[in-house]
């Protein structure tokens, strides 16, 4: 059944309820903080945004699908000593995160997808998605865009001489261009020796944080001077198409379990 609408907020209760039965429900999750000298405070809120409604889109083209408006806030406390951010602290993240997915599953939903944009909401939607799927009868599931565009964006050498994603690198950077140009400045920071990341995954055996790292490299990772909006087009095309498969993969996964 394709639905009359992509978003949401644009449906109204009668017409959601028609479609709860059926429809993936994708909750886009964002930040507003800081991206280094050249960069908007809402580039995660602006770029998860679009992925979810362009990918939306394509898969909606053979499934029910439903944007949810974007979360604009996300947990962002290693941020806050640069200024121009907003942040939940973990424990409010996760509980607003669960609360909200909560909502929409009490609303009658059964298939959510909660798509990530920001490094550090990744984690915490994850167990979101595990703990209220052993709580609800529903199907839940919890990615960042670029670990399901990871291949396709290798594909696009996405990883070369850059941090994938990074933030506020060349791959941010090139995004933005691509999306909402006029928010980027024209004189951005230089960076030599950037190394590759690897191509095998974002994922590492373990995690490492180290205190003080951020404000070390000025809150931005490589040399966002190289981007392009060329680029940009680019890593945007292959992320869409990607998160639009992750869609219809999710969905038919639903349709096949009890």
């Amino acid at each position: 059944m394709k639905l009359p609408r992509l978003l949401f907020a644009e449906m109204t209760r009668e017409g959601l309820r028609a479609a709860a039965g059926d429809a993936l429900v994708v909750l886009p999750l964002g930040a507003t903080e800081q991206h280094g000298p050249h960069l908007p405070v809402g580039t995660d809120y602006f770029t998860v945004e679009h992925v979810a409604r362009a990918a939306g889109a394509l898969a909606a083209e053979e499934i029910p699908l439903l944007v949810a408006p974007a979360l604009p806030f996300g947990c962002s406390q290693h941020h806050i000593p640069f200024g121009g951010t907003f942040s939940l602290t973990t424990e409010t993240y996760y509980q607003a995160v669960r609360d909200l997915t909560l909502a929409v599953i009490r609303s009658g939903f059964r298939r959510l997808f909660l798509l990530n944009g920001h490094g550090g909401n990744h984690e915490l939607a994850q167990l979101v998605a595990r703990d209220l799927a052993l709580e609800h009868p529903a199907h839940i599931a919890a990615a960042s865009y670029w670990n399901i565009a990871w291949d396709a964006l290798v594909a696009e050498q996405a990883h070369v001489g850059m941090g994938l994603p990074g933030h506020a690198g060349i791959f941010e950077t090139s995004v933005m261009l691509a999306l909402r140009e006029e928010l980027v400045a024209r004189d951005r920071p230089h960076r030599d020796n950037v190394s590759d990341s690897d191509p095998r995954g974002f994922a590492k055996p373990y995690r490492a944080e180290f205190h003080g790292w951020w404000q070390a490299v000025n809150g931005f990772t490589d040399s966002p001077d190289r981007a392009t909006a060329e680029r940009g087009h680019r890593y945007t095309r292959a992320i869409n198409q990607a998160v639009a498969q992750a869609f219809l993969e999710f969905y038919r996964a639903c349709e096949a379990t009890p």
